[in-house]
């Protein structure tokens, strides 16, 4: 009898027993996940998802806009760059061409040949000289070139050394040595390719200074063209204004 009712007992408590565990939950449980998912999120808990994603997008927008404005600048240096080595270029093919009172180059108020050509000392990473001096007027005595238009339009040259001479050769009408490379045809050097764009205005709206004005003159006197800047007011991300770069 007493088995008989030990075992009565134990089937007694066994569901009792397994109706205790099953009320525990189980994380480890599969069933139990599918659940929570199943019953959806609190309200609490969707304010506190949708807050932290505010603040992570909040705190990406500012380093994409930094981003995008630092490749601006970098753009911006690049032309000014590409445009006052332009200058400078055209600079350095002045050296020794168009003497006052000449058209071109080789047709010089001194008379025939090189003879009324000044003594002048070309730079060496010069090849070319200017051979149209109509470009210039009398206020422009530096020969800087007279706008930008001018370094993406192409000006005629011609080479150094050659076709400069004092005198016929050995029969009159023949042509000594140094003339025998001279090219008859205008060959027009380009100094930029396109009218360069601002990146931060987005138009070709530069600010020039002529070589005699100061740095600070905001006015162009149409002389020539010194340096050039950006038109942009704005601040870049080192605190500097674009306009004096």
């Amino acid at each position: 009898m007493e088995s008989k009712v030990q075992s009565s007992k134990f089937k007694v408590q066994s569901p009792k027993a397994k109706g205790l565990l099953i009320s525990i939950p189980d994380w480890r449980n599969d069933g139990f996940i599918q659940s929570q998912i199943d019953k959806g999120f609190t309200l609490f808990e969707l304010v506190i998802t949708l807050t932290v994603l505010a603040i992570l997008v909040m705190g990406t927008i500012p380093l994409t806009q930094n981003a995008v404005k630092r490749q601006k600048e970098l753009r911006l240096r690049e032309t000014l760059r590409q445009m006052r080595s332009a200058i400078d270029e055209f600079k350095r093919d002045t050296l020794g061409a168009c003497p006052a009172g000449s058209i071109t180059t080789s047709n010089q108020a001194g008379g025939r040949g090189g003879r009324g050509q000044p003594n002048i000392p070309a730079d060496p990473r010069s090849r070319v000289v200017i051979d149209d001096c109509t470009i210039f007027d009398t206020e422009n005595l530096d020969r800087y070139p007279p706008s930008l238009e001018v370094l993406v339009d192409g000006v005629k040259v011609k080479q150094r050394g050659l076709g400069i001479t004092a005198g016929s050769g050995l029969n009159d009408g023949t042509k000594q040595a140094t003339e025998l490379g001279e090219v008859d045809e205008d060959v027009l050097k380009m100094y930029l390719r396109e009218m360069p764009v601002d990146p931060m205005t987005g138009e070709s709206d530069w600010k020039f200074r002529s070589s005699y004005q100061a740095k600070d003159d905001e006015s162009w006197d149409d002389i020539n063209v010194f340096d050039v800047r950006s038109a942009s007011q704005e601040e870049a991300l080192n605190g500097e204004k674009y306009s004096d770069w």
